[in-house]
């Protein structure tokens, strides 16, 4: 495994379509910043933390929401202004999904950080 994030975001996204209900990731921090703002958006019931031998794993609860999920690289920093110009490039409709940013004050949605008006750059799109 190379890129530890974008293989946990594939496996939500092959499970999600295989219709199961729950798998498991490796944990770091930037997967739990993730994983809760996708939970406060109710793209996931929950997900915990568990010991597997040595390493840490986060089993995640599916909920059956997310019709796509990616990861978007190169990791773009965005202003508040150019945040519309990816909003169109990576969610098919308003309203309808979110970016997730990195921002100085965390991992949030787009909308949040056009709210706070700071910038950050794009990690992950869900919908």
């Amino acid at each position: 495994m190379v890129d530890v994030f974008a293989d946990a975001i594939n496996k939500i996204k092959v499970y999600e379509s295989q219709g199961m209900y729950e798998c498991t990731v490796p944990s770091t921090k930037l997967i739990r910043a993730v994983l809760d703002t996708m939970k406060s958006n109710s793209y996931i019931k929950d997900y915990e933390e568990f010991k597997d031998g040595k390493f840490k794993s986060l089993r995640i609860t599916l909920s059956k929401k997310i019709n796509d999920i990616g990861v978007i690289k190169p990791r773009y920093p965005v202003s508040t202004e150019e945040m519309q110009r990816y909003e169109v490039r990576y969610i098919p409709s308003r309203d309808f999904g979110i970016l997730i940013v990195s921002t100085p004050e965390g991992i949030m949605t787009n909308r949040d950080a056009k709210s706070k008006r700071i910038g950050g750059r794009l990690i992950a799109y869900v919908y």
